[in-house]
């Protein structure tokens, strides 16, 4: 999520938490970046966060990490916002056949939510040009999924 705007800039999705998943939604997240953009990604203190492989990578793309402290979610807020919405507009409200149908309402979620879902004091969020550096948030979800967060500093 791009906490300037509060666009879901890339997801990954899987049946289960392995790493592979978060590095993809790294790539996709850092294929997002200019190349003078020089973010801070700020994450929890789950297992892949803190694996050499991947602070290896944000090491290569100049990304400082952040990480929250235990008990702390301030970091990750927004993303746990984004969560419980998703949950209450998409996830509980519908009955998904499989895997492959949970997959596509969360792609056709995120791009309702990006587009069209009016979101109060901001305009819709793909309509605000992408100018400033970013800053990357990341929280995996709790159901089948991670969602990729940019911010962009001033």
């Amino acid at each position: 999520m791009d906490l300037f705007n509060g666009e879901i800039i890339a997801f990954e999705t899987a049946r289960r938490p392995v790493f592979k998943l978060v590095e993809g939604m790294l790539s996709k997240a850092l294929n997002q970046l200019g190349n003078n953009d020089k973010p801070i990604l700020h994450s929890d203190q789950e297992w892949h966060y803190q694996m050499p492989a991947y602070q290896q990578q944000l090491k290569k793309h100049g990304i400082q990490q952040s990480m929250s402290r235990k008990g702390n979610c301030l970091d990750n807020a927004a993303m746990e916002s984004f969560f419980a919405t998703l949950k209450s507009e998409l996830f509980y409200p519908n009955r998904f056949e499989g895997t492959q149908s949970l997959k596509n309402g969360i792609k056709d979620y995120i791009h309702y939510y990006n587009h069209q879902r009016i979101k109060l004091k901001r305009t819709e969020p793909c309509a605000i040009q992408n100018s400033v550096p970013c800053i990357i948030t990341q929280q995996p979800s709790n159901f089948m999924g991670s969602v990729q967060s940019l911010r962009r500093v001033f």
